[in-house]
């Protein structure tokens, strides 16, 4: 595992901006400890001086129309103007992509076409429709942070609204995850 200490005068931390180092275990931040604590041996060191460090912004609803529907916006797109901006990470919408993120198949379908065309992290909703039911709780073993569903028509031929008899049966299995239902309107 790569051990990195990324240094600098001025890290923005939730008591404020001070002199710092954020230690990185592989992907993980580990710690955050005075600049002059920094462990000695194993750690390769990045030091930024006077620039700052601060928290990546993320964005917890965006369409990532990929795949199916690239040339409304795909992952190279989205996730180098996300870059631009300070996001770190993007949760993408369910309902877009061909096919829609209903399923197990449908979140390796997003996954596949995300490989090496990513700037910034990213997940993916896992959408409720009318007949995913026994889908739910795949999804949620396979990684979706939670779900979202319509309770109208989303517009979206791939993606259906739910009545409150399928939303009733969807409901269960929801709660089985442990994960949050977002529910959208137009």
């Amino acid at each position: 595992m790569i051990l990195q200490a990324f240094v600098a005068r001025r890290v923005v931390t939730p008591e404020g901006i001070r002199a710092a180092a954020i230690l990185v275990e592989g992907e993980r931040i580990q710690a955050v400890v005075p600049a002059d604590q920094v462990p000695v041996e194993g750690y390769q060191v990045h030091d930024f001086g006077d620039a700052a460090i601060l928290p990546g912004l993320v964005d917890s609803h965006v369409h990532i129309n990929d795949p199916g529907r690239a040339e409304w916006e795909g992952f190279e797109t989205a996730t180098r103007a996300a870059a631009a901006g300070g996001y770190t990470l993007l949760v993408d919408m369910p309902l877009n992509c061909l096919p829609a993120t209903t399923t197990v198949a449908g979140l390796q379908a997003k996954r596949a076409a995300a490989q090496g065309r990513c700037r910034v992290d990213w997940a993916a909703w896992g959408g409720v429709v009318h007949d995913n039911q026994g889908d739910i709780e795949a999804l949620a073993a396979a990684g979706v942070p939670g779900f979202k569903c319509f309770l109208i028509d989303p517009g979206i031929d791939s993606f259906t609204m739910v009545t409150e008899r399928q939303l009733r049966a969807a409901l269960p299995h929801v709660a089985k995850t442990g994960l949050p239902l977002r529910f959208g309107r137009r």
